[in-house]
């Protein structure tokens, strides 16, 4: 099996409940009734039963047998109120400020997936990534050892079928050295548990190991110190070009002494410019596909789309949600 394939196998293992709160998006409905009749996942669908079934019918997706929840006729929605509230009084948010939020179904998405009623959540095809995330942070929070939170993109080849895992694509803008650290150790556990593979992380730059002087290099460098202070046990080298992260001969002329030796399967880059623009044109220009956004450093799995998705993407991320649902039990 491939790895597309493989990550259904893993999550038909176990089908978790899922919340999706972009629930009358034609997309979104087509994912969720896939993953249902191919028992991949057990779908919730966040928002308003009659707008559900009209966008479903809409679009041709039979709904009957999918789970709707409704936040403003949920019973428990006023503790879960009451709860926020207590937890953000001290920044001035009220009651009904509070009540108002969760009846926005991202955020009740999240708080429905706190209080265990669902395991993960997949959201992005509507809802922007900070707001998907900032959904996550207020009601899940950040995981305990972690001290921000990222993403990764796992890149497959279309030849291959080789998992690339690239980081940060969408969440950290321009990391301190600690924080591109961190990115690469938590983007190296992202790549092993979903592929098996041991990871090989390479820190990237427009330098390999001092070829050029610049503050941008000094960052990659000082970051790969740190993650491997980290995370010893792991294979990270850094500052690395990226031919010799991936191409075993150009290594052996660039970086002979490295540990990573063209082998890298974990790539960590040094800017969120740098990283949404390269994971958009292997996706475009190379026909790889790019599953993710996938957050990690959430207390749950709360799982990002790009707005541009199709449905094939979603259902991909949902397995990969309930797979690391899976992960965190």
């Amino acid at each position: 099996m491939n790895f597309l394939e493989t990550l259904q196998a893993r999550a038909r293992q176990r089908p978790r409940r899922l919340a999706f709160p972009e629930a009358t998006e034609p997309r979104v409905l087509r994912a969720a009734a896939y993953l249902s009749e191919q028992q991949l996942a057990h779908p919730v669908l966040i928002g308003e039963a009659d707008k559900i079934a009209a966008a479903a019918q809409q679009s041709g997706v039979s709904w009957q047998n999918l789970e709707i929840v409704a936040p403003r006729q949920y019973p428990e929605i006023h503790v879960w109120a009451a709860q926020h509230h207590a937890e953000f009084q001290h920044k001035g948010l009220t009651f009904e400020q509070a009540l108002a939020k969760l009846h926005e179904p991202v955020y009740f998405a999240a708080a429905y997936v706190k209080a265990g009623k669902a395991e993960g959540s997949v959201a992005g095809s509507v809802y922007s990534t900070s707001e998907v995330l900032r959904a996550a942070l207020q009601f899940l929070g950040i995981a305990p050892g972690i001290s921000l939170v990222s993403s990764t993109f796992a890149m497959v080849s279309p030849q291959s079928g080789k998992v690339l895992t690239f980081a940060d694509c969408a969440v950290v803008p321009d990391p301190s050295p600690q924080q591109l650290a961190e990115i690469a150790v938590t983007a190296a556990t992202t790549h092993q548990k979903l592929t098996g593979e041991a990871p090989a992380v390479a820190l990237l730059s427009f330098s390999t190991n001092g070829s050029a002087q610049h503050a941008r290099v000094e960052k990659v460098r000082a970051a790969t110190q740190i993650a491997q202070r980290l995370r010893p046990d792991l294979r990270i080298d850094g500052e690395l070009q990226a031919d010799a992260a991936l191409v075993p001969e150009i290594a052996q002329r660039k970086a002979p002494a490295g540990t990573i030796k063209g082998e890298a399967n974990v790539l960590i880059f040094p800017d969120l410019d740098a990283g949404n623009i390269a994971y958009k044109l292997v996706q475009r220009l190379a026909g790889y596909d790019a599953i993710g956004p996938i957050l990690q450093g959430l207390a749950k799995p709360a799982n990002d789309l790009s707005r541009g998705c199709s449905v094939k993407d979603i259902v991909n991320v949902a397995c990969i949600c309930s797979i690391m649902a899976g992960e965190m039990r």
